[in-house]
């Protein structure tokens, strides 16, 4: 008896369903994601701890952020092409896999009767490189993962994981590391193994590409990213509005001298963004954004800087701690929406490079951001510079809503009939087909 076709037959087709988890390839995705940005964040305490302890230099330590930073600017360009031309399951792999091996390799100082700072500061430039690549393909590849239904589900978790992991993972690294640095290097290796294994166990779909290797091609991200101006303006609003208004730099001077509530209120209150975000998150895989997506995010960036003007002007640890939950929650629903608007937005094609162009900008506003911050508040103190970033931030969400009126007018998050939430228009479709459509020569 042959099979029969129920939608030949007049049924009506199950629909996909909208929890990015009810899909295999995002679960996988995920849980590889959880487990290198633990990995990372176990790397990241125990390198701050073991540098200082050998040179008690706080320049170092300013050292050991930037050092990992500068691959990604120096490489942006060659990132996002390399997202786009192989296969973004296989370049995630490759790259956790060199972050593992890194990992060995501190092991291997970590044994050293005299670790060297400048052989640590040259795996921490190699584990830049491996981040420079893996960012630009593990955003990129999230929209083939889940269906269109999903994807602002799998956005806000796929930032979930790394907000879980930046809340346990540096208490991980701390405790590992107070058993010996090389069982925290250890440790981490282990789990980017892990992640590897996961990642290669994805199936997505390749869309195989020729691209040239020419100016053209390679700046196709960049200029994708200043001709769209939706894409534009989700971009640079997050740069300038974790800018000014990020205050995660000055946690210890406000837990030391304006609160006095020692390592303890410092731990809390680094846990704090993280907790509201983690809880946004779970709100929204069960309430998702479904209208008005542009008017709710520009509205959670000024919340984002009322929150950090309210831990400015605080006096007490309690309304601390709940002006960085706060904080946090405002800051996943305004990534959630960015994000998803921007993928849906950029067609696959250049996602990768567009993708690379933004991990640039997102790693410029944390770096430059805590520079800001620490620069303005040797001049005019602490509180002040938190309250004057936080002002800030909510000045550029106004400016931004008036300067990107698509982007403000954006409302749902899903695409409709091919199209991304807002009408592609002609000169985007026009700079499309001049940055990727002309360069493909392979066939589908």
């Amino acid at each position: 008896m042959s099979a029969v076709d129920p939608e030949a037959q007049g049924a009506t087709p199950v629909p996909e369903s909208p929890l990015a988890f009810r899909h295999r390839n995002f679960t996988l995705f995920w849980f590889g994601r959880l487990t290198a940005t633990f990995a990372v964040q176990i790397v990241s305490v125990a390198v701050g701890w073991q540098v200082y302890d050998i040179t008690r230099d706080p320049w170092d330590l300013g050292l050991v952020g930037l050092i990992q930073f500068l691959p990604a600017i120096a490489l942006v360009l060659f990132t996002g092409q390399v997202a786009d031309r192989f296969p973004r399951r296989l370049i995630m792999a490759v790259c956790v896999a060199v972050e593992a091996v890194g990992a060995l390799a501190l092991v291997a100082v970590a044994l050293m009767e005299t670790p060297s700072v400048g052989l640590i500061f040259c795996v921490l430039f190699l584990f830049g490189v491996a981040r420079a690549f893996f960012s630009p393909a593990s955003w990129a590849i999230v929209p083939s993962l889940v269906p269109q239904a999903a994807l602002a589900n799998a956005i806000t978790w796929g930032s979930s994981a790394w907000q879980f992991a930046t809340i346990v993972g540096p208490v991980t690294g701390g405790l590992l590391y107070g058993l010996g640095a090389p069982v925290a290097y250890g440790g981490a290796a282990a789990l980017l193994m892990a992640s590897c294994v996961l990642n290669l166990m994805i199936t997505s779909p390749h869309v195989r590409r020729t691209l040239e290797r020419n100016w053209d091609s390679l700046a196709a991200g960049f200029r994708y990213v200043f001709t769209e101006k939706v894409v534009l303006g989700a971009i640079s609003l997050d740069l300038f509005a974790v800018l000014l208004g990020g205050a995660y730099a000055l946690m210890p001077a406000v837990a030391r001298d304006v609160l006095d509530v020692g390592p303890w209120g410092l731990g809390m209150m680094r846990a704090a963004p993280g907790i509201g975000a983690i809880a946004v998150a779970a709100l929204l895989s069960v309430r998702p954004i479904t209208d008005r997506a542009g008017h709710i995010m520009f509205v959670c960036v000024g919340l984002f800087g009322l929150s950090a003007v309210v831990f400015g002007l605080s006096q007490t640890v309690w309304l601390s701690i709940a002006s960085l939950v706060v904080m946090g929650g405002a800051d996943m629903v305004s990534v959630t929406i960015r994000e998803t608007l921007m993928q849906l937005w950029t067609p696959d094609e250049v996602r990768g490079r567009v993708n690379a162009v933004n991990m640039m900008f997102i790693g410029a506003s944390n770096e430059l951001g805590e520079f800001r911050a620490g620069a303005m508040a040797s001049v005019i103190g602490v509180m002040p510079a938190i309250i004057f970033g936080g002002v800030g931030a909510m000045a550029v969400a106004g400016l931004w809503a008036w300067m990107f009126p698509q982007l403000r007018t954006a409302r749902s998050l899903e695409k409709r009939e091919g199209k991304g939430p807002l009408a592609l228009r002609a000169p985007a479709r026009q700079t499309l087909r001049r940055a990727s459509a002309e360069q493909e020569s392979a066939p589908r």
